[in-house]
């Protein structure tokens, strides 16, 4: 199934509105951040903050999931069955909250490495005319050092393709600071190697040739740019999905991390 397909039916509806509130989530969350930090509040302290927050969000979610009652007059098993249902749902969602209050950290010090990039992207004229221009980044020794580490990891039968997509690379090294592009590719061939069990099992679960693969989701796993996505995941969430809703469809990277399990989830 295509995304144009998977989009127009009332399951793809809905997860377009799912995006558009994810989106508006993680603006607001970033302008919060602006505040706290302004507010001379630590980046620890933000996390923390916002993490409360959205937890308690979750925990009404729970509080509205949990008080729902079958439709009056519902035939007894038909109540049985939702009642399971309502304490399986909510039982999830208590642990959602948990996970959110707990774990997630780092947000506010990557909305502040994202903002400070903004605003050097904004005002070159603000660097000293002595500094010495940025690195570049080699394009292609980043792609052959994904290329090999994909290959290493995955069956070459079940590889999506030798070519890259020009616009699915551009979003992901488009996330990779000026102070990281010298020896990026060497440190993504580190990533690689530190998380190897880690791509296997997320190759075996949603590559090329799975189950959840076979509905045409999951598109990127398998695919060489997957490994710089992750590793990007890891270490700058916030100015990666900046990146990438300016060009590619959400769901795409969304897909990618729901699979990945990075430590700051920026979609739910």
């Amino acid at each position: 199934m295509s995304i144009e397909q998977h989009a127009s039916d009332p399951y793809g509806q809905e997860l377009a509105r799912i995006r558009h509130h994810q989106s508006e989530a993680t603006g607001a969350r970033f302008t919060v951040f602006q505040a706290l930090a302004a507010a001379g509040v630590s980046p620890e302290q933000a996390d923390e903050i916002v993490s409360k927050l959205e937890a308690g969000a979750v925990a009404g979610a729970h509080t509205w999931i949990s008080e729902s009652s079958p439709p009056y007059g519902s035939d007894p098993q038909f109540e049985d069955g939702w009642f399971a249902g309502v304490r399986d749902v909510a039982s999830y969602l208590l642990r959602i909250a948990d996970t959110t209050a707990t774990t997630q950290r780092g947000l506010a010090a990557s909305s502040a490495l994202l903002l400070a990039h903004l605003r050097q992207s904004a005002s070159p004229a603000s660097t000293p005319l002595a500094q010495k221009p940025a690195p570049t980044l080699d394009t292609k020794k980043v792609l052959a050092a994904a290329r090999r580490c994909t290959w290493a990891l995955a069956d070459p039968s079940d590889f999506l393709g030798p070519e890259a997509s020009d616009e699915i690379l551009a979003a992901a090294l488009g996330a990779v600071r000026e102070d990281e592009r010298a020896g990026y590719a060497e440190r993504l061939e580190a990533f690689a190697e530190q998380h190897r069990a880690r791509l296997e099992q997320l190759l075996r679960a949603y590559g090329p040739g799975s189950a959840p693969a076979s509905h045409g989701r999951y598109m990127l796993a398998g695919r060489p740019e997957s490994l710089i996505i992750c590793e990007r995941m890891e270490v700058v969430p916030l100015l990666l999905r900046s990146r990438w809703d300016e060009a590619l469809e959400a769901v795409l990277l969304d897909d990618l991390e729901f699979a990945w399990g990075p430590r700051t989830r920026l979609s739910r």
